[in-house]
């Protein structure tokens, strides 16, 4: 450990123990008032806090590649096929296993990326050579450069590609293991271990900047790419079908340079969409001849030379002409208003009403498909319809075999998925679009087993559904987190999960009813706890968004399951992040496989004592509901704005906004990932760890005896045991006090920093009417109080501290390590507050004031503070030898130097300092393992 980082952790275990003499004694806060006095003096100055910074930075990054080193080791190649080395007896029980695929695993693109790509590079290669505790992690933070969504869309193209690769190597081993055990019946194997899919540049929930023909564009730049892989995969051993794919490459890269245009105009959009509709010798649409042609060339070419053609028919069987699979997503609002053009154009219909249901119902049986064609998809105005009208472009011009997802966020009624069923049949695409609602707010989650009741009993619904060979649905991790808490959350999605099983089992769509239908579960949790991904091992990872109990629901009615995952962001695509990681990640997922499950395993005692465990859920949940509905808590989250994170996407993180609704600022104004990134900032993970002690206030010792003997409630302890090891109530109460008039008014009262009087009186003036102060504390007085039923549960149950990971040690040395990031970035913005009020009076200007730019520095609006206070003091001025004037001047005389001073003194001194505060803020993210 660096020496000066060494010093400063001793120095706040002294603070620490100074909370027995004094409780309300915090010592991040001290810790960073002592930071303050030597910046302010400068004993110390902003380029020796970088140093501290750039070392905790290291560790942060240390601590991100340690995380995949737990979670994913072994990283040797070898070891990890190993993995798929095991065969059963029989060669059907083998095929059985691997034809159908142990989980979908989908890359989405929510504002997660974090670190830098040269930083994700460092971290992914220090995990895969094994040099977690090093420097090979440690780079040296570089200019962030603006995420957009191509930038999005190329790295998960990488993530995907590496991936694929994984695949390929497990998919040749089983054909090894196939030929080696059953020489006359291995190349009938059509293995498909796991599907791979992605929504960057589809997914249209919550944006606007998504257009049709960028969705157009990245799915032929996918085909491109795939088709020249196809190709390099057969070069060898099948030079001409390789030379066809090449071409068809080409020619598709061709095309998806003409849909990178603008194609606003209608001459070039006639000829872009003629170009790509017309008959060439070079395109593809299907794969079916190629596979078929590679099947028969493998019957009567050697074991080598068969392996390869077979394993190259598995990769395009599996993702078909493109990266992998698409899911498209809107919003159910979205559809509701597309169907009600349809069926109700005068608008007298309500559309959650049982008479919008028989309308749609019987629209859905009359509706007779469309032809359309790219003028049409350029001229639909509708979100919902422009997606479908885009599906049909791509499975007629693109790629014919590849079914697409169509994802329904916040989708409550079964009129919205009849809608969509309404559409995918009006374009003549209901065989290979899967319908998928979204099951993600509070009102989803307490009313989905009824949804489910009622869609499966529709006729056309289980029609669609038995055609498709699956009934689909998505439950989402991050909203859900949110409004009613992870854990509720977590439970809540899987009595929903069970619901699916007895719906489709009551409505004659499980396999004792001999219907061969699956059930696609797909959960869309992230990389951070606060977003459903459990932090303990790949095991309980696994477990947590699909647990073993909901498994076993499935196999008890005979019913296939399909599970899905989200790898999100930068943070996601870190698990695929070398070739080594990408193999390893699918190897621990084929160790613990979420399709498995035992129906003959006794019932979990979390399961059987209800009597116990709902009484434990709801009273969790209503104190989360407690904070989620409170006034304190909305404005302590809200109390810097968004300004404590980094831009990690290139989806807005809110909606715009005044100062005015600045200062009262909606948590439904703030997105769940940034939500949850917050609480990261300000120390304590709410959403996870409040209310699971006060839930047991009352019934202590029955609840500790429930959650030490169930395997379901040792996860849950694991999970809130990681997340409070993270945890610090009093740094949240120290955030609270850099809004604390008393503190600035008395900072100089006993003479020594007499030079910052007039800055500290200044602040304690501004802030004699400021709520701030009193948010955090109350805060963190429930928080606290709910913190000490958490500790007496825990010691209430033997062994619940050790009940996850890494060592106490280690979790003492990362606490340490994030309260001196906390302390130095509460000394950093006390500068940028002191810098703000030093600068001089200035004019208002478009409604601006002075007062505005201080409140922006207050809320941590930098950038906007920055730019009003640069217009108010500007550096750059016309010079008078810019001109030819042929009478002379005088003046200027060269005794006005402008305002480089204040520029030097104050205002370049708070940008340097925000600088600063983002980068802790990545470093804190890091110790946590995720960002939101």
């Amino acid at each position: 450990m660096n020496p000066k980082i060494a010093e400063l952790h001793d120095r706040l275990r002294e603070l620490h123990s100074r909370t027995r003499e004094t409780p309300l004694f915090n010592p991040v806060f001290q810790l960073g008032l002592e930071f303050s006095r030597k910046l302010e003096t400068g004993e110390i100055d902003l380029a020796e806090i970088n140093s501290l910074v750039s070392a905790l930075e290291c560790e942060g990054l240390q601590a991100r590649a340690q995380k995949l080193d737990r979670l994913l080791a072994p990283m040797a190649p070898d070891a990890n096929l190993k993995v798929f080395e095991e065969q059963p007896e029989d060669f059907a029980s083998f095929a059985a296993r691997w034809n159908n695929p142990l989980l979908h695993v989908v890359f989405t693109a929510h504002p997660t990326f974090l670190l830098t790509p040269a930083q994700a590079g460092a971290v992914a290669k220090a995990a895969t050579e094994g040099e977690v505790d090093g420097d090979t992690a440690c780079v040296a933070p570089h200019e962030r450069t603006m995420i957009t969504l191509d930038s999005e869309h190329d790295a998960a193209m990488s993530a995907m590609s590496r991936a694929q690769g994984a695949r390929d190597r497990i998919v040749r081993t089983l054909f090894e293991q196939a030929r080696g055990k059953w020489p006359s019946e291995w190349k009938s194997f059509a293995p498909t271990p796991v599907r791979l899919a992605t929504w960057v540049g589809y997914d249209m929930d919550g944006r606007t900047d998504i257009g049709w023909n960028t969705s157009i564009r990245y799915r032929l730049q996918e085909k491109a790419e795939r088709l020249a892989s196809y190709a390099a995969m057969l070069a060898q051993d099948a030079p001409e079908i390789a030379g066809r794919l090449s071409a068809a490459a080409e020619h598709t890269g061709e095309m998806a340079a003409m849909f990178a245009k603008d194609l606003s105009d209608p001459a070039l959009l006639s000829h872009t969409a003629n170009s790509l509709t017309a008959d060439n010798p070079a395109k593809i649409v299907s794969l079916a001849p190629v596979i078929s042609e590679l099947e028969a060339m493998a019957d009567d070419a050697d074991e080598d030379t068969a392996t390869t053609l077979l394993t190259a028919a598995a990769a395009m069987r599996a993702d078909g002409l493109g990266m992998g699979l698409i899911h498209f997503r809107v919003n159910s609002s979205q559809l509701q208003n597309a169907i009600r053009r349809r069926v109700d154009p005068e608008s007298k219909l309500d559309l959650s009403s049982q008479a919008a249901l028989n309308t749609i119902r019987t629209a859905l049986e009359d509706v007779t498909p469309l032809n359309a064609n790219f003028a049409a998809l350029a001229i639909e105005g509708s979100t919902a319809i422009r997606q479908f009208l885009a599906m049909q472009q791509i499975l007629k011009h693109i790629d014919a075999d590849a079914p697409i997802r169509m994802l329904i966020a916040e989708c409550e009624q079964p009129q919205t998925v009849l809608a969509a069923l309404y559409f995918a049949k009006l374009f003549g695409i209901e065989d290979k679009v899967d319908v998928s609602p979204l099951f993600e707010t509070e009102a989803a989650l307490e009313h989905g087993g009824r949804f489910l009741d009622a869609l499966l009993a529709e006729d056309e619904y289980r029609t669609y559904a038995r055609k498709r060979g699956r009934v689909c649905i998505q439950t989402g991790f991050s909203d859900a987190g949110r409004f009613v808490g992870q854990i509720p959350a977590s439970l809540a999605i899987e009595r929903l999960q069970g619901r699916l099983a007895d719906a489709m089992k009551a409505n004659g769509l499980s396999g004792k009813d001999g219907a061969d239908v699956a059930a696609l579960i797909f959960n869309t949790h992230g990389e951070s706890m606060g977003r459903g991904a459990h932090p303990a091992s790949m095991k309980d990872r696994l477990e947590w968004p699909l647990s073993p109990w909901a498994r076993r629901r499935f196999v008890r009615a005979g019913i296939r399951l399909e599970p899905e995952v989200s790898f999100q962001g930068g943070d996601g695509y870190l698990w695929f992040g070398t070739p080594e990681l990408a193999l390893a990640t699918l190897s621990r997922i084929a160790e613990n496989p979420p399709t498995d499950a035992d129906p003959d395993a006794p019932t979990d005692q979390f399961y059987r004592r209800t009597d116990l465990s709902l009484d434990f859920y709801r009273a969790i949940r209503r104190v989360q509901n407690m904070h989620l509905v409170s006034a304190t808590y909305s404005r302590a989250i809200t109390a810097f704005g968004l300004g404590l994170l980094n831009d990690t996407g290139s989806r807005r993180s809110r909606r715009q906004s005044d100062l005015a609704s600045d200062r009262k600022m909606s948590l439904r104004q703030i997105r769940a990932i940034p939500h949850n990134a917050i609480l990261q900032q300000l120390g304590y993970p709410v959403n996870i760890i409040a209310g699971f002690g006060t839930a047991a206030e009352n019934n202590i010792e029955e609840i500790a005896e429930l959650l030490s003997t169930s395997e379901r409630g040792k996860q849950l302890l694991r999970l809130v045991r990681a997340a409070d090891a993270l945890a610090s109530i009093k740094t949240v109460a120290a955030y609270g006090e850099l809004f604390n008039s008393a503190y600035w008014a008395s900072r100089p009262y006993r003479g020594t920093e007499k030079h910052l009087t007039d800055p500290c009186l200044i602040l304690a003036d501004y802030l004699t009417k400021d709520d701030r102060v009193g948010t955090f504390r109350r805060l963190a007085s429930r928080l606290r109080v709910d913190a000490m039923h958490l500790h007496k549960l825990m010691d209430a149950i033997p062994g619940a501290t050790d009940e996850w990971g890494p060592a106490t040690t280690d979790r003492e040395h990362k606490r340490r390590s994030i309260g001196v990031l906390q302390a130095l970035r509460l000394a950093l913005l006390q500068h940028m507050f002191l810098k703000a009020v030093q600068v001089p009076v200035f004019s208002r200007s478009n409604d601006i004031s002075r007062e505005d730019v201080l409140e922006m520095v207050f809320t941590l609006r930098i950038d906007d503070a920055l730019s009003q206070m640069r217009r108010a003091f500007p550096t750059s001025f016309p010079s008078i030898d810019d001109f030819e004037i042929a009478e002379d001047s005088q003046y200027p005389d060269g005794s006005d130097s402008g305002y480089h001073a204040i520029r030097r003194d104050f205002i370049d001194p708070i940008e340097n300092a925000y600088a600063l505060v983002l980068r802790i803020g990545t470093a804190i993210a890091n110790e946590f393992g995720a960002h939101g």
